[in-house]
């Protein structure tokens, strides 16, 4: 993606005017492409920059549950992880690495996962404030503030998500 991409659409699933292009998106998650590139792009600086990487987990499960596609057994089940995965982090205060484990383990218990009727976009927060950070601080801060806006976005669900991150925690 160049930066003379002028043209702008709302993405399908947070709402953030992406770059209008054509072009790969994820097979269940509902993003635009301009969206899922821009993804792509985040996903890798986290990667190659040692400082970003312990906000990998954040970003992973915040823009999976931002775009959570349309109804399906697959969607449904990475909707629900994901969630639970943000609630581990921010409201439990898991680490990535136990986060990781408890959502791998939550796979397993083969649930009948019910459908979670998402938030109307656009999200307060999105892939573009992340985009727009400068410095480690910055963007530690903006990723933050994106998780904590879209767990906010999903409150009627939140009790729903808490019951199985109890459940997993055996609380």
């Amino acid at each position: 993606m160049t930066a003379a991409t002028t043209q702008t659409i709302a993405c399908v699933g947070c709402g953030a005017l992406v770059p209008d292009v054509d072009g790969p998106t994820h097979r269940y998650l509902g993003a635009s492409p301009g969206c899922w590139a821009l993804y792509g792009e985040l996903l890798s600086a986290e990667s190659l920059v040692r400082e970003l990487a312990p906000m990998q987990r954040l970003t992973i499960n915040t823009y999976a549950v931002q775009h959570p596609g349309v109804p399906g057994p697959q969607t449904k089940q990475s909707l629900w992880v994901h969630l639970v995965g943000l609630c581990l982090v921010l409201e439990r205060a898991q680490p990535a690495g136990r986060t990781t484990v408890l959502m791998a383990r939550f796979v397993g218990t083969r649930r009948a996962w019910p459908w979670l009727e998402p938030p109307i976009p656009p999200y307060p927060r999105t892939i573009l404030d992340v985009r727009k950070a400068q410095g480690i601080d910055a963007y530690d801060q903006a990723v933050a503030e994106w998780s904590v806006s879209t767990w906010m976005a999903w409150l009627a669900h939140q009790d729903a998500i808490r019951a199985v991150v109890d459940e997993l925690l055996g609380v």
